[in-house]
């Protein structure tokens, strides 16, 4: 696969994704401000565009990596793009949790 192949499959993906929080919006404007923790890359995000993989709900970002991962071959499952992310994931709940001391100090 040629580089023009892999960013027309990135073009594509990131169009579906998109897609799909869009339609989600359409079928429940709720989703678009109902927030849950990614347990993919630790984050608070929408639940709009967010995908469940074995049990595991993503957010959309997380569903962009996962969906382009797929289609050029980088990953065959949920569980490597988790253990790609954990670094992510970490620092993510770190950030959670200096800003919580913050405010709690205060």
């Amino acid at each position: 696969m040629n580089k023009n192949d892999e960013l027309k499959i990135i073009e594509d993906m990131q169009a579906v994704v998109e897609q799909m929080k869009l339609d989600d919006i359409e079928e429940n404007p709720d989703s678009e401000f109902d927030m849950f923790d990614c347990q993919c890359c630790g984050e608070e995000k929408p639940l709009a565009g967010s995908v469940v993989y074995d049990g595991i709900r993503i957010c959309n970002d997380c569903v962009l990596f996962a969906e382009t991962g797929f289609a050029l071959g980088k990953i065959k499952n949920i569980q490597e793009l988790m253990a790609t992310m954990e670094d992510r994931k970490l620092e993510a709940q770190c950030q959670f949790i200096k800003q919580d001391e913050i405010e709690h100090s205060n």
